[in-house]
C-alpha cells in the first residue's frame, strides 16, 4: 500500500457551484463557497487557499494558489439522484442511489402515521409540517412543554424529526420515541431515510436551543460498501462524527460520536496521535457547516465556520507523517443564500494532500464522488465487487 492512513473529512455541505441537472432539484445558482464567502468580502482560508481550492471556483479572498507540489485539487460531480447525506456519504463509499428518498415536504406526514406515532408513544404529536429546526422550536416550544406532547416535523430531505424538551420529556424517552417512529417508517407508504431525535432546552421560545444529544436513526445502506470491504480485511475504520448513523453501524470498527465541527477536529487529531500503529480508514463528518448556518440561511455564521475550519487545519495538518492521506470534501451544498432551507444540488471539492506527495497540481473534475473509495480500496490493494462504482484517481497513488 502507498498510505497507511487514509483521512477523509466531509465539511458537510460545502458545496461549490451548481451540478449540470441543478434545475431538476430548482437549485440553478447555487454555490455555497462562494456566496458564503462574499457575505463577508472575503474568505480568509490561506491553508485550504495552499492546497489549491481557489483554483475550484472564483472565491472572494482566496487566491488561485496553482503549485502546491503536496497536493491535489478537483471537483466532484454526484452520480447518484437526490442531495441527501445519506446519498452523498454512501455514495463516498461506492454507493448508486438511483431513487432519491422519500420525502413529505409539501404534504407533512400522512393523518395514518400521525395517529399510529400518538397511540405507540401516548404523546400527542404537533407539528407535522417541513419547517426550519431553529423556527419550529420558537412557534411550538413553549406548547411541548405545556403538554409534553411531541413536535414532529420533517424538510426536504427523507427524514421525519422529532423534538422535545431535554427537562421535561427526557432523553430516554424522546429516544423511545423515536425508535418507534423508526419502526413505523420502516413500511413503504411512510417509508424515510432517517429519524432524527432533536433534543432541545431553554424556558422559552427567545432561548431555545437544541443541544448535542442528536441522534439519528437511519436505514443500513443498500449493499455492501467500501467501509464493509476494509472491516473484513481487517483495516481500521474509524467513524468520528455522524458517520455511523449515516451507516448504520455498517462497516464501523470504532465510532466517536462529537457533537460540533470543534470536537471532531480534536478527536480527528487525537486518533492521528494515538493510532499510528493502525491502518485503514479514519471517516469525519463534520455537521456545523450544515445544520448551525446552511439550514439556517446564515450566510456570514457559514464563512465563518470555514475560516474556522480552516485553523483546525493548520493544527492537524502537521501532524501527519508521510504514509498518511488526507481527503478533504463535502457530501452535497446549502447554499446559505439561496430560497428555502433545504440542501442543493452542487459539486463538491476535494482536497488531497499527503507530506509525501511531491506533483500535486489540479485535476480533471471527476463524474462520482464514488472515486474516493475506489481509490481507498486501490490504496490497500482490495478489489472492487462490480455492484460498486466509483473509478481510481490514478495520480493519488502513482505521485
Amino acid at each position: 500500500m502507498k498510505y497507511r492512513r487514509i483521512f477523509l473529512i466531509v465539511a458537510d455541505s460545502m458545496g461549490i457551484g451548481e451540478e449540470p441537472d441543478a434545475a431538476l432539484y430548482n437549485d440553478v445558482g447555487s454555490n455555497t463557497m462562494v456566496h458564503a464567502a462574499e457575505a463577508v468580502n472575503g474568505l480568509k482560508i490561506p491553508v485550504m487557499e495552499s492546497l489549491g481550492i481557489g483554483t475550484l471556483a472564483n472565491i472572494p479572498g482566496v487566491k488561485a494558489v496553482h503549485k502546491h507540489p503536496h497536493s491535489f485539487a478537483m471537483r466532484l460531480r454526484e452520480q447518484s439522484k437526490g442531495k441527501d447525506t445519506m446519498t452523498g456519504h454512501w455514495e463516498m463509499m461506492g454507493i448508486e442511489t438511483t431513487k432519491p428518498f422519500q420525502t413529505f415536504t409539501d404534504t407533512g406526514f400522512p393523518a395514518s402515521l400521525i395517529a399510529e406515532l400518538e397511540k405507540e408513544t401516548g404523546h400527542k404529536i404537533i407539528g407535522n409540517k417541513a419547517a426550519s429546526g431553529t423556527e419550529i422550536l420558537k412557534e411550538l416550544g413553549e406548547e411541548q412543554m405545556r403538554e409534553n406532547s411531541l413536535i414532529v416535523y420533517t424538510s426536504a430531505d427523507s427524514v421525519l424529526q422529532i423534538a422535545a424538551h431535554e427537562e421535561v420529556t427526557g432523553l430516554e424517552e424522546l429516544y423511545r420515541c423515536c425508535e418507534i417512529a423508526r419502526k413505523l417508517t420502516m413500511k413503504p407508504e411512510y417509508f424515510v431515510g432517517r429519524v432524527i431525535a432533536r433534543p432541545y432546552l431553554g424556558t422559552n421560545k427567545d432561548n431555545f436551543k437544541r443541544t448535542e444529544n442528536r441522534h439519528d436513526y437511519t436505514v443500513s445502506p443498500s449493499s455492501l460498501t467500501v467501509m464493509d470491504l476494509l472491516k473484513e480485511a481487517h483495516y481500521m475504520t474509524s467513524a468520528i462524527g455522524k458517520i455511523s448513523d449515516i451507516f448504520n453501524g455498517q462497516g464501523v470498527t470504532k465510532s466517536n460520536h462529537t457533537g460540533n465541527n470543534l470536537a471532531g477536529m480534536a478527536e480527528t487529531r487525537r486518533q492521528i496521535k494515538e493510532d499510528k500503529g493502525q491502518e485503514g480508514l479514519w471517516f469525519i463528518n463534520l455537521v456545523d457547516f450544515d445544520s448551525e448556518y446552511g439550514h439556517r440561511r446564515n450566510p456570514v455564521g457559514y464563512a465563518r465556520c470555514i475560516e474556522e475550519f480552516d485553523e483546525e487545519l493548520a493544527k492537524t495538518l502537521p501532524l501527519l507523517e508521510k504514509d498518511d492521506l488526507l481527503l478533504i470534501t463535502a457530501d452535497h451544498g446549502n447554499d446559505p443564500v439561496h430560497h428555502g432551507t433545504d440542501h442543493t444540488r452542487e459539486k463538491v471539492p476535494l482536497l488531497v494532500y499527503s507530506p509525501s506527495l511531491c506533483n500535486g497540481k489540479e485535476l480533471e473534475e471527476r463524474s462520482s464522488f464514488a472515486d474516493i473509495g475506489a481509490t481507498i480500496l486501490a490504496n490497500f490493494s482490495l478489489d472492487k465487487p462490480n455492484f460498486l462504482i466509483g473509478k481510481i484517481i490514478q495520480e493519488i497513488l502513482e505521485d
